[in-house]
């Protein structure tokens, strides 16, 4: 757990103590005291949200290379290797996965991830669907790992491509830590 995990954590419980406190002013008839609370609290806030928003837009790129690794927590996943070949137009990219878990003792998952190749024009290009793959969010004992295989369609002139790994749909925490979230701004290359 990171300096801003922790500070994180800090802030939200002093949010929820501070808005309990200024809804008890509130209701004893103390409105002015409940105001004044509120504004200190959203003015605190809105600070907090400014040097997050602003510690995420400032981020630079992060290159990975095949092989290493990028955890969240203690659930972890690394891109093993990458093949490619021409097909009927395109060219198709096989993407071999390491999920893994470092804990030791609890079983976890990582939720609300996809996974996707980028070019140096900044065209996404998805995985193509497989119902017989494994999915990311499998759960995993401690200390177990899977092999996952991702494969992609990209056209022939697609250059300079990247692997990412994000979270999208669902509501990550992440979001609210000031820094670097695990696979926010990330790369893998070359492939």
């Amino acid at each position: 757990m990171s300096l801003f995990d922790l500070l994180f954590i800090a802030v939200f419980l002093t949010s929820v103590v501070t808005l309990i406190v200024a809804a008890v002013a509130a209701i004893r008839g103390q409105g002015a005291r409940a105001k004044k609370i509120l504004v200190v609290w959203a003015i605190s806030a809105g600070g907090y949200a400014g040097i997050d928003a602003l510690s995420h837009a400032l981020l630079p790129l992060r290159v990975l290379n095949v092989g290493d690794e990028q955890c969240a927590d203690d659930w972890c996943i690394a891109v093993e290797k990458a093949n490619h070949a021409p097909v009927a137009g395109a060219i198709s990219y096989e993407v071999t996965l390491r999920i893994f878990s470092q804990a030791q003792r609890v079983a976890q998952r990582e939720n609300g991830l996809m996974v996707y190749l980028t070019d140096a024009g900044g065209n996404r290009y998805d995985p193509v669907p497989d119902s017989s793959e494994v999915p990311l969010n499998i759960r995993l004992e401690a200390q177990q790992s899977v092999m996952a295989t991702r494969v992609f369609k990209v056209p022939p002139d697609a250059r300079d491509l990247g692997f990412v790994v994000a979270h999208e749909g669902g509501f990550p925490i992440a979001w609210f830590i000031i820094g670097r979230s695990p696979f926010q701004k990330t790369v893998v290359r070359p492939l």
